[in-house]
């Protein structure tokens, strides 16, 4: 990047997303007008977008070529901003307090789905309906979206497209990265689409349908229903229950298969396991439930929670924290595991898990056979020695987080269930937890110093944390060195775009 435009290229892409979220709720205002619900929360939320991000947008400058730090801090400060705007439909119009409704719309943006509305009837029909959207963007995810949408980002936009997009691989449908980005807007407005119109014939109201639509194929979890889906039927269950699993499934094989590659599917590995593991632990969720259910009740509302819960969407078709024990405890399990790579779901990704596994594996057999050359391959895909690091430094910090949060809400007076299941379901953007923060409950009643490291807690998990961990590295704070200095210019840009560990895909 130019010299002159060095360090403005984040002030720009922060700029265009606070001005196309006052275009979002202008929109939303005027359905609100129509509803007759409260105009003024949407109005002056995009008052406010409007006003800080026109002079950002003048400031900053666009850049072919922005530096691997400039990209990492457009993203961390797009997700920070937004979601700080977002805060005030909540406190306007549901008079939230200001802590609750940046938990609200962090996990909201972050598409979490853990909430802290301790009373639903004080939300407009509006509001609940912007509470979902946000949902909806936050999964597919805000770059993604700029980079469709936009054409001046899809030059600049590879590095920061990479910094948002989950899991530990990158499917190019395309050379052209706004190619890919509009092949995966494609699938997911099509999911959507499509599972609104499933649940209106599934016996849901307009709103109901679009709002469930929006956070279902997001993987997210938010509900105008106080209850979640305990509210409706079998039917609609059902119906929750396809959409989440397709969620959850990479966006790329998705498309491939919408354009006549259905074989991909069933070569992926990781869709393979993906749908193993549906499969075993809904059976096993499924029996533990006989007894408290009859079979067929059994049988839905286990794999309901099987999958929304693997898929770290967060429904509750029942209220699960009162089910025996053996059934929480293989749900609390599923948090860990997440769904695929390059999909709307959160937590760890079964695709993280493969390559761990794998690697246990050839460690094993190495013990035996010392001097064998056992390359490392998840199916025919060969991974390199650097993506098995960066799996593992996410792992460790994945860990260390759920621990140290886990740590801190107990020496705040959570009893260890809540405590753990709330880090958990919140670094995973899962949604509810155990205890004190189950389906039925509301994180809005944790003490303030507790919410304050979950709303961290979402805002690195939805970023892959690794991303969010550079901020506290003393070497992120350094000036770049002039381009073509020893390492600092542009070689040492397309070297760490390779091979760096934020950037943690298989090739």
């Amino acid at each position: 990047m130019p010299r002159g435009r060095r360090g403005r290229f984040a002030p720009y892409v922060v700029g265009m997303g606070l001005l196309t979220m006052a275009l979002a709720l202008v929109g939303f205002a005027l359905y609100a007008a129509i509803l007759d619900d409260p105009v003024a929360p949407f109005l002056l939320t995009a008052t406010l977008a409007f006003v800080l991000g026109m002079p950002l947008r003048w400031v900053g400058r666009f850049g072919p070529d922005p530096s691997r730090r400039e990209a990492l801090l457009s993203v961390l400060l797009l997700w920070s901003v937004v979601p700080l705007v977002g805060v005030l439909p909540y406190v306007l119009g549901a008079g939230m307090t200001p802590l609750n409704a940046l938990f609200e719309s962090m996990s909201g943006f972050t598409a979490t789905g853990a909430t802290a509305i301790t009373d639903f009837a004080a939300l407009s029909t509006a509001l609940f309906m912007w509470r979902a959207f946000t949902q909806w963007v936050g999964g597919i995810g805000i770059v993604v979206a700029f980079v469709a949408v936009f054409p001046q980002l899809a030059i600049a936009g590879r590095q920061i497209f990479h910094a948002e997009l989950p899991g530990p691989t990158e499917e190019r449908l395309s050379p052209r990265l706004r190619t890919t980005a509009l092949a995966v807007l494609s699938v997911y407005v099509a999911l959507s689409a499509t599972c609104a119109f499933a649940y209106a014939l599934a016996g849901m109201a307009p709103y109901e349908a679009v709002a469930h639509a929006f956070t279902t194929v997001a993987a997210a979890g938010f509900s105008p229903e106080a209850r979640s889906y305990e509210a409706y039927g079998m039917a609609v269950d059902w119906v929750a229950i396809t959409f989440m699993t397709l969620a959850a499934v990479n966006f790329a094989l998705l498309f491939r298969a919408f354009l006549g590659r259905p074989r991909d599917l069933a070569r992926d590995p990781e869709l393979r396991t993906y749908g193993a593991i549906v499969l075993l632990a809904g059976s096993l969720l499924s029996l533990h439930l006989v007894g408290t259910y009859d079979r067929g009740e059994a049988l839905r509302h286990g794999f309901f929670q099987t999958v929304s819960i693997l898929t770290t969407t967060g429904y509750a078709s029942a209220d699960f924290d009162a089910w025996p024990d053996r059934a929480r405890m293989t749900l609390l399990l599923l948090m860990f595991v997440g769904g695929s790579a390059g999909s709307a779901a959160g937590g760890i990704k079964v695709m993280r898990w493969l390559i761990i596994g794998a690697h246990t594996v050839r460690e094993v057999r190495r013990a035996l056979h010392p001097r064998a050359i056992l390359p490392l391959q998840v199916g025919r895909r060969a991974i390199p020695d650097d993506v098995l690091k960066a799996v593992g430094a996410f792992l460790m910090l994945y860990a260390g987080l759920v621990t140290a949060s886990a740590t801190l809400l107990v020496y705040l007076g959570q009893d260890f269930l809540s405590a753990f299941s709330a880090a958990a379901a919140t670094v995973g953007n899962v949604g509810p937890g155990l205890g004190n923060v189950g389906p039925m409950a509301s994180y809005g009643d944790l003490p303030a110093l507790g919410r304050g490291v979950l709303i961290f807690n979402m805002f690195a998990g939805r970023l892959e944390i690794v991303t969010v961990f550079v901020l506290f590295t003393m070497r992120s704070w350094r000036l770049p060195r002039r381009e073509g200095r020893g390492r600092g210019g542009a070689a040492a840009l397309s070297e760490s775009t390779r091979r760096g560990p934020l950037l943690d895909e298989p090739s």
